[in-house]
């Protein structure tokens, strides 16, 4: 069953001895987790910010990571840095990368973010998209590159990335894992991504007030539904966004 291409990612192939041990040391997830699949997880810098968000794929000798193309070559440029007296070679490696709902096919994988979100495959083939994967990720509260993440600036507690097995606690050290770990321990978050009703027309990049108060900025829409990060003590009741009402779902 043919999937719906996605243009807009590249395939990095991690090789060499040391790949495992290698990624394992850097990412928020656990690489030994690969064994049952794909595994969801992020680069982040030593301040404990979002840098790449990305897919490890199961290869032959290899492990593939699939990651936005906007992101790929500072990802490639990073890892490249961490990589010092490590058996590992990076290159980008040509590979179509498809996805679609329901049942995984044969050779693909299920997205490890949430079974609503289909599955993965690689080189298997694809049409053009039109799915309105958008109205998914608002659904599920998935945040995307270049909408709701933000290179040296997010923080991937604030956007989901728990809720989407996107971070493993057990796992040990990696790159920004001591203020990850401290955000994880506090009481509770005091902003971060929520969905929210539109009523009206706003679009992404909007700030949202209430009382005359900044409480945030409005990032994808789908139809009257969108994903926005929000400072919570002050998101209560109607919002406005624009000439839009906004109000928390």
């Amino acid at each position: 069953m043919p999937g719906e291409r996605i243009d807009n990612r590249q395939i990095l192939a991690v090789t060499g001895a040391d790949r495992e041990d290698f990624l394992q040391g850097l990412v928020t997830n656990d690489v030994a987790k690969l064994e049952n699949g794909l595994v969801y997880t992020a680069l982040l810098s030593p301040q404990g910010k979002y840098l790449a968000d990305f897919f490890l794929v199961p290869g032959d000798d290899a492990i593939l990571i699939d990651v936005a193309g906007a992101l790929a070559p500072a990802l490639l440029k990073r890892l490249t840095m961490y990589r010092l007296r490590a058996d590992v070679a990076i290159e980008p490696v040509e590979m179509e990368v498809s996805r679609g709902l329901g049942p995984a096919p044969q050779q693909a994988f299920p997205d490890p973010r949430a079974p609503a979100l289909g599955w993965r495959a690689y080189d298997l083939g694809g049409t053009e998209e039109h799915t309105d994967w958008d109205a998914l990720r608002v659904a599920h509260m998935v945040p995307e590159a270049g909408a709701e993440l933000t290179p040296d600036d997010s923080y991937i507690l604030e956007m989901n990335f728990e809720q989407l097995n996107g971070v493993d606690f057990k796992k040990g050290c990696y790159v920004g894992q001591e203020v990850t770990a401290r955000m994880k321990h506090k009481t509770e978050l005091r902003k971060g991504l929520a969905r929210v009703t539109i009523d009206g027309t706003a679009i992404p990049g909007t700030p949202i007030m209430a009382n005359g108060k900044p409480v945030g900025t409005l990032h994808t829409v789908a139809g009257p539904q969108g994903l926005a990060y929000l400072r919570f003590d002050r998101a209560k009741g109607c919002m406005q966004a624009g000439q839009a009402t906004i109000t928390a779902s």
